[in-house]
């Protein structure tokens, strides 16, 4: 499977995402316009996010930090978490149960 051939969705304003969809995880890979945020919330998904390039400003349960490439965040089921790309980023993540919403 080539990444690139999949169709991307604009998920919230600004974040475009690929998806794979298996039994019982989602995969995504996002493209994010510099700027664009995504509002707190919390979701009963289990949830880790890889920056891949850029830099991406996370706050998860009250605490924000800057991510880097190489790094990685994990996020438990129903913690508030929520983000801004402080330039264009690639991201990716892992959602644990499947994201339905994303299908």
């Amino acid at each position: 499977m080539n990444i690139l051939e999949i169709p991307q969705k604009e998920i919230v304003k600004g974040y475009k995402g690929r998806f794979v969809h298996m039994e019982t995880f989602t995969l995504a890979f996002w493209e994010v316009e510099a700027g664009a945020e995504i509002p707190i919330h919390s979701h009963i998904h289990e949830q880790t996010t890889q920056v891949i390039e850029g830099e991406f400003e996370m706050t998860l349960d009250g605490v924000t930090k800057i991510y880097k490439p190489g790094m990685l965040v994990t996020i438990p089921s129903f913690v508030k978490h929520g983000g801004k790309a402080i330039t264009a980023c690639k991201l990716s993540d892992v959602f644990c149960p499947v994201r339905e919403d994303y299908k």
